[in-house]
C-alpha cells in the first residue's frame, strides 16, 4: 500500500538495511507488505457533523467528539485542537456543519494548517442511524466518503470506532487525491524560470525579521529561502547593508509559534508577510503572506521548516511580479 501517508508522516523509518536484517521476522514482513515510509504526520481537523432527523438530535456533536478521540490515537494524523477549529469558525463566520464547500474547505485549511477536513452527517433512517463522513482535501478540494450504520438507540461508540477505521483506510489508500503533490525544489525553480523567461531581473535586497515565540531565533530561515529562490532564478541579491545599487527592496517579518506536542513530535505554526518596494519611487510592487504548519522532533526545527516553506511559497508568487 503506497499511500500519501507513506510520503508525509513520521514515526516509523524503514530502510533497506533494516529490512534486510529483520526480513525473517513477521514484523518486518508486515512492514514490507504495507510499504510504509514515515516522515511527517498529516495535519487534519474534525469538524461538526450535521443532524438529519428528529431522532438524532444532539448526535452531531457527540459523533464529532468521539471521532476526534478515536482519530487522535492514529499516529499518521496530527489533529488540530478543537478550540482552534471553533475559534476559526466563529471568527471567520464559516459554516462547517457537514456542508463544507470547496472554498470554505480551502480557507479553513489555510487558517488552521489542516490538509484534510473530516466532517459529515448523522442521518435518521427509519429506526436506524447512519454516520456519513466527508473527507475533504483542503489543497485539492477533492471529497471522499465513508459511512457506517446501526440502530438509532444503540451505543454510538462502536459505530464511531468503525467509522474512524474506514476514514483512516480511505486516507491511507487514496490520500494522494486529498493532498497536493509535493514538487521537487528543482522542478519549482525550473517552472519559475520558464514563467519569467528572459525578462530583466532587477537587483534586490532581502530582509526578513524573524522570531520564534518564547525562544531565541538562531538564524533567518525565511530570509535565507527567499534569497536562495531569488538567486536560483537569476536575480542579483545584494546584502541589505551593502553599497551596491538596489532597485527593489524585499522586506517583511515572520514568526513561528509552538502548536502542540504529541508523543515525540512537535507541531509549529509559522506566518510570513512580505512586501517588495521600488527603492527609488517607494511604490509597493507586490505584497504576499503565507501561513504553514510543520511537524518535527524538535520545536526549533519544526519552526524553521515552517518559516522556510512559507517563504518558498511566497517566492513562487512574488518573484515573477518583479521582472521587467
Amino acid at each position: 500500500m503506497k499511500s500519501m501517508i507513506g510520503v508525509m508522516v513520521a514515526s516509523v523509518f524503514v530502510s533497506v538495511n533494516t529490512l534486510a536484517e529483520e526480513k525473517s521476522t513477521a514484523k518486518v514482513e508486515e512492514k514490507v507488505n504495507a510499504k510504509v515510509e514515515v516522515q511527517d504526520a498529516l495535519p487534519a481537523a474534525v469538524l461538526p457533523f450535521a443532524e438529519r432527523g428528529m431522532g438524532v438530535k444532539g448526535y452531531g456533536e457527540k459523533v464529532s467528539d468521539l471521532l476526534f478521540a478515536a482519530l487522535s490515537a492514529e499516529p499518521d494524523l496530527w489533529l488540530v485542537e478543537r478550540q482552534d477549529i471553533e475559534k476559526v469558525l466563529s471568527e471567520q463566520e464559516l459554516s462547517a456543519s457537514g456542508m463544507v464547500d470547496s472554498s470554505k474547505a480551502v480557507k479553513i485549511g489555510s487558517l488552521t494548517g489542516a490538509k484534510v477536513l473530516i466532517t459529515g452527517s448523522v442521518v435518521e433512517i427509519d429506526k436506524n442511524v447512519q454516520l456519513i463522513a466527508k473527507i475533504i482535501g483542503t489543497e485539492t478540494t477533492r471529497v471522499l466518503g465513508a459511512s457506517v450504520s446501526g440502530t438509532a438507540k444503540g451505543d454510538l461508540s462502536p459505530l464511531v470506532t468503525e467509522l474512524s477505521a474506514k476514514v483512516m483506510k480511505t486516507i491511507q489508500q487514496k490520500g494522494e487525491l486529498l493532498v497536493a503533490k509535493v514538487e521537487k525544489r528543482e522542478d519549482r525553480i525550473a517552472a519559475l524560470k520558464k514563467l519569467m523567461g528572459d525578462k530583466k531581473r532587477p537587483p534586490v535586497s532581502i530582509k526578513v525579521v524573524e522570531r520564534h515565540v518564547g525562544q531565541a531565533t538562531i538564524d533567518p530561515a525565511a530570509e535565507t529561502e527567499l534569497s536562495l529562490y531569488a538567486k536560483d532564478v537569476g536575480f542579483t541579491v545584494i546584502d541589505a547593508g551593502g553599497s551596491l545599487p538596489v532597485d527593489v527592496v524585499i522586506q517583511g517579518e515572520g514568526f513561528s509559534e509552538f502548536g502542540l506536542r504529541r508523543g515525540n513530535l512537535v507541531s509549529v505554526k509559522a506566518r510570513v508577510e512580505i512586501k517588495a518596494v521600488d527603492r527609488k519611487s517607494g511604490e509597493v510592487l507586490a505584497i504576499d503572506r503565507e501561513t504553514v504548519v510543520e511537524v518535527d522532533l524538535t520545536e526549533q526545527i519544526a519552526g524553521k521548516k515552517a518559516l522556510q516553506n512559507a517563504a518558498a511559497k511566497i517566492a513562487e508568487r512574488l518573484l515573477p511580479k518583479l521582472v521587467k
